[in-house]
């Protein structure tokens, strides 16, 4: 997910992921330099399958607020 007004992209991250080895992450994947991360968990919901109860697993999203003037290059192309 790109959102273009604050220059911040989403990832689904691992559960015991922190937030500087997010950004080393990114910054080595995508070569761009990273000015923030933020990082959100979500729990689980309930749902029901027929007669069985299930969970959905939770999860861990990273916001990723790239510096002024980089962009990601989701394509894997080299620029």
């Amino acid at each position: 997910m790109v959102a273009e007004k604050s220059n911040a992209v989403t990832f689904k991250v691992l559960q015991d992921a922190t937030k500087p080895e997010i950004k080393a992450a990114v910054e080595l994947m995508f070569k761009v330099e990273v000015k923030g991360v933020s990082v959100v968990n979500t729990k689980g919901k309930t749902k029901r399958f027929g007669r069985s109860i299930g969970r959905r697993d939770n999860v861990r999203k990273a916001y990723v607020t790239l510096k002024p003037g980089q962009e990601l290059n989701l394509s894997g192309e080299a620029a």
